[in-house]
């Protein structure tokens, strides 16, 4: 132990603030004031992300639309109970991004929040994410499923989310913007 340093206690991180704190020392989420530990991902689940993230990346940069955030970036995206989120890839427009970055979480979900099923996801954690992402405010959620080599994507209508699958990913979000769901899985 280094005498003064912080050490929390992953039992005892319920707040935003603590989870800031406990960081860099796993991957883990807070969902409604529980931490949620995750494994690090394998190699397909990587590649894939990079797969999605490096073209819309591309765009967004070139058409100066807004800012794109790599996996592992926190969204606080509920307080009381709180819940930060860590997409795979997101995407926050422009018009929300108006200062600089901040060094902390992001405060609010992004517009377009995509996420890469892990082989070890069940559908009601996937699920759960999806409307966890909608419910506080998200726009849009692409789900890939590497092992079925598939995407959905999903809105929130009526109070419930709506999940179609599509081989082409397009977006309001991101007019002009097209990848064909097959490229993904490609090497």
């Amino acid at each position: 132990d280094i005498p003064g340093s912080l050490h929390v206690s992953t039992a005892t991180i319920t707040t935003v603030e603590q989870l800031w704190r406990h960081q860099g020392d796993s991957r883990c989420e807070l969902v409604r004031g529980e931490l949620r530990m995750m494994s690090p991902a394998g190699s397909e689940h990587g590649w894939v992300i990079m797969n999605v993230a490096a073209p819309i990346g591309l765009f967004v940069q070139t058409h100066h639309v807004g800012c794109v955030f790599g996996a592992e970036t926190g969204f606080i995206i509920q307080r009381d109970p709180e819940s930060v989120r860590a997409p795979d890839v997101a995407f926050v427009r422009s018009d929300r991004v108006t200062g600089p970055l901040p060094v902390g979480f992001f405060e609010g979900p992004p517009d377009l929040a995509i996420e890469v099923l892990s082989p070890s996801d069940s559908a009601s954690a996937v699920d759960e994410k999806a409307e966890d992402w909608l419910t506080a405010g998200c726009q849009e959620v692409w789900l890939i499923d590497p092992r079925r080599k598939v995407a959905s994507q999903c809105t929130w209508s009526d109070g419930a989310v709506v999940r179609r699958l599509v081989t082409r990913l397009t977006s309001n979000l991101l007019p002009g913007f097209e990848l064909a769901v097959d490229k993904l899985f490609q090497r």
